[in-house]
């Protein structure tokens, strides 16, 4: 019987204190992308997030080579999920007595990272198809209407 060798490698962070949304913002522009243009990209990056996330990234490739013993050229960012933690809540103290809440909302922040060099093939279709904007405009040749009433082809 053949064992099937284990391609993935995780890493989690746990706690981070920033809103998921934001985080998710910083996220979606690195799926799917190699591990070397990942960190490119999030260190030229003007947001707050990418500092938690590059220390992910660099934590989960530090995991792949300590335990497969792979590559950090061979490496792809296959899976990476934000999801909303527990929100901090205090009271500051306002004017006659009164007090206003404070919320301070946190992350948890999950990595996955595959090694392409290992065991399974990946189609080179597949990884093109990720790198492609998603949008694509099928009405090329559209005939327009103006407000006036008036009809322009759009070429």
């Amino acid at each position: 019987m053949l064992k099937k060798k284990k391609t993935e490698v995780y890493a989690l962070g746990q706690h981070i204190s920033m809103s998921a949304h934001k985080a998710r913002r910083v996220i979606d522009q690195i799926r799917g992308r190699s591990y070397e243009e990942t960190l490119m990209v999030l260190e030229l990056m003007p947001y707050r997030a990418c500092y938690p996330i590059f220390k992910l990234i660099y934590s989960a490739a530090a995991n792949a080579s300590y335990n497969m013993g792979s590559n950090e050229t061979n490496l792809i960012i296959s899976k990476v999920e934000v999801n909303e933690g527990t929100t901090v809540k205090k009271l500051k103290p306002r004017a006659r007595g009164r007090s206003y809440p404070i919320k301070r909302p946190t992350c948890h922040i999950s990595i996955v990272v595959k090694d392409i060099s290992l065991g399974e093939y990946i189609d080179r279709d597949y990884l093109a198809w990720l790198k492609k904007p998603r949008w694509k405009n099928k009405y090329k040749d559209m005939i327009y209407m103006d407000s006036s009433g008036g009809v322009w082809d759009k070429k």
